[in-house]
């Protein structure tokens, strides 16, 4: 029996599933009566998307199509940052969406210090974009799995390699 067990804290999303929620959602503005001759255009980048469509008002209804065709696909809504809208050429609005990927080193640091000042019987590594939580007991790592699943954070936060 293995004396010490540990699992990874990442923040990370299915690209595969993103770009399929992606092309739906193109598909869906292209067959919509009310979207269809807005010429929307969804362009997925490596760190971001770009949506440039007619106006404010089809900006929103494409976005709330894309968070629609994301929750279907079981990407977490929090993989977005949405921008501020701003005007182009044409009486055209573009808003450029960031997605969020791994965890940054300051919130590293404040989900250590949190288990840490919580949990006393675990030790907890920053590993690039990634933590690792090792301790002796199972139930001890199940209780930093629900503390931080209590936390209120800005990016998805998902468990892997539990041993």
């Amino acid at each position: 029996m293995a004396d010490s067990y540990s699992f990874d804290v990442v923040s990370d999303f299915d690209r595969q599933e993103l770009v399929n929620a992606i092309d739906q959602a193109r598909r869906e503005v292209g067959q919509r009566y009310d979207l269809k001759d807005s010429k929307t255009e969804i362009e997925l980048e490596e760190a971001s998307l770009t949506i440039t469509t007619a106006s404010d008002m089809t900006l929103e209804a494409v976005t709330d199509v894309l968070r629609q065709k994301a929750t279907k696909r079981e990407l977490s809504l929090k993989i977005f940052d949405f921008q501020s809208a701003e005007p182009v050429g044409g009486n055209r609005v573009q808003q450029v969406v960031k997605l969020r990927k791994g965890l940054s080193q300051e919130l590293a640091k404040k989900l250590s210090k949190t288990v840490r000042d919580q949990i006393k019987k675990v030790t907890v590594a920053i590993q690039g974009e990634s933590l690792r939580v090792t301790g002796k007991n199972k139930d001890d790592l199940q209780q930093v799995i629900q503390l931080l699943r209590a936390e209120d954070l800005e990016l998805p936060l998902q468990f892997e390699n539990y041993r």
